[in-house]
């Protein structure tokens, strides 16, 4: 791994910790640079209107899930063009119900998978393995030259890998490659909107003109 894959590696891992530990927590400037983050916005494969509808589900489902069933649930969501991955632990199957009816109660979701588990909610120190590990795939496929790491988006439960995103069969067998390699990874469970090549070369950019 060169320099850069190892700063963006730590960068990653760091990151993860803090989220995982709860709070809002200030990300120094050098972790998230200005042209990085043009990048990813960049190629992210979604339109700006759903990227910004996507944090919005998230942020309004956790809230309306915490005021609903407060620490008696471990729930995370994770939207990506819309769509309301649901994941962590509740203790009954009630529960479980409740949690998928007020997200899809959210404005935008179009649709849900509910992957929440019935059983006693993890503990903090599971979570942050859970969120180092995620940082562990970001950067792995980062490190991947035939990936845009950006089309995918990556949840861990548990040691279950869970991958949203816009791709291509060919992309998704790599990007599974890729992370089902990895140590700690149990399972990979792909939520992934099938691009076909011809999509995905509309969606690039177009070359540069050459200079007259």
């Amino acid at each position: 791994m060169n320099t850069g894959s190892m700063k963006c590696s730590v960068s990653l891992i760091w990151g993860a910790l803090l989220l995982q530990l709860g709070g809002c927590v200030a990300v120094p400037a050098l972790m998230v640079g200005g042209a990085a983050m043009g990048t990813m916005v960049a190629t992210d494969r979604r339109t700006p209107g759903a990227v910004l509808e996507d944090r919005g589900i998230e942020a309004k489902a956790a809230l309306r899930i915490r005021e609903a069933l407060g620490d008696a649930v471990h729930v995370n969501v994770s939207s990506y063009n819309r769509s309301a991955l649901i994941t962590g632990e509740v203790p009954d199957e009630q529960r479980k119900v409740q949690v998928e009816k007020i997200v899809l109660a959210v404005e935008n979701v179009q649709k849900t998978l509910n992957e929440l588990a019935i059983m006693e909610n993890t503990s903090t120190t599971a979570r942050v393995s859970d969120g180092i590990l995620s940082s562990r795939i970001r950067a792995a496929l980062i490190d991947e030259k035939n990936l845009i790491a950006n089309a995918f988006k990556v949840t861990t439960e548990r040691g279950v890998v869970y991958v949203q995103g816009r791709a291509t069969a060919r992309e998704t067998a790599l990007m599974t490659e890729v992370v089902s390699g990895l140590s700690g990874v149990t399972r990979v469970v792909r939520v992934v909107d099938v691009l076909s090549e011809e999509d995905l070369s509309g969606m690039l950019p177009a070359p540069p003109a050459l200079p007259k």
